[in-house]
């Protein structure tokens, strides 16, 4: 009768975690791969008896990964950070609290580093025959719209004066954990090949521009409200309506994420 049981509580789990995450787990235990054991450990029930087999083996492989790899491997961190989690948590699964303090703490700690040397860590140089941007000493360029080519260069182009006002305004929001503050912080990831502009437009002649290169990103501090988010990433538009009560963090991808 215990083992009825057991095999019709394994065979729901299998059922519930493959209807509700649209993933087939059904051959898991057979599994030797560390991110497909990684993942069901994610969403799986916390119920489900595979845990019991799947965690201390994920561990293991990942251990040996860790041992194995060679000099460099840039997979090696993400690795010891998913086991110094799996030693302390059922899996690697983060809430979206933890993924914002997460965030909030590496922005902290570039901003930081950006009043220390006392200026942006990268510095933009337009290019003069062409509407297009570089980052150096990189040679990678990333196309803007014509429209927007000069407006993003002076954006970007802020004296040390205003790059280290901005950057204090910036770490005292990151540190106000006032919900009664009047201002807070929004971040903008540009995850595209293109460096863009973000608009947003409040209530009145409440307006804010922010340049974010392309695989970069950027913040800026504004009065809280309803703004009209807008920008044209890679030729696509981009608009959104946002309502900032708390800081925020808009990711923007080739795709014009919304």
């Amino acid at each position: 009768m215990k083992k009825l049981l057991l095999l019709f509580s394994t065979a729901l789990f299998i059922n519930l975690s493959a209807q509700s995450r649209g993933k087939d787990y059904s051959n898991i235990l057979k599994s030797k791969n560390i991110y497909e054991i990684n993942a069901f450990l994610r969403d799986a029930h916390p119920d489900d008896p595979r845990r019991s087999v799947l965690k201390p083996r994920v561990m293991d492989m990942m251990k040996d990964y860790i041992k194995n790899a060679p000099p460099g491997d840039s997979k090696v961190r993400q690795m010891q950070d998913w086991l110094a989690m799996l030693k302390r948590r059922p899996s690697t699964k983060i809430s979206f609290d933890e993924m914002n303090a997460i965030i909030k703490q590496k922005q902290i700690a570039k901003y930081e580093k950006e009043l220390q040397v006392g200026q942006s860590a990268i510095v933009y140089t337009p290019s003069a025959s062409q509407n297009v941007y570089a980052a150096t000493p990189s040679v990678t360029k990333a196309v803007i719209a014509d429209t927007e080519a000069s407006e993003f260069n002076m954006l970007m182009g802020e004296n040390p004066v205003e790059h280290k006002n901005k950057t204090v305004k910036i770490l005292n929001s990151l540190f106000d954990n006032d919900p009664n503050a009047k201002e807070c912080i929004v971040m903008i990831e540009n995850k595209s090949d293109c460096n863009i502009i973000m608009r947003m437009e409040g209530v009145g002649t409440t307006k804010y521009r922010l340049p974010v290169p392309a695989h970069g990103d950027n913040a800026i501090v504004v009065q809280k409200g309803d703004y009209l988010f807008t920008s044209i990433v890679c030729g696509a538009q981009y608009a959104s309506q946002k309502t900032i009560q708390k800081p925020l963090i808009v990711a923007l991808g080739s795709s014009v994420n919304k």
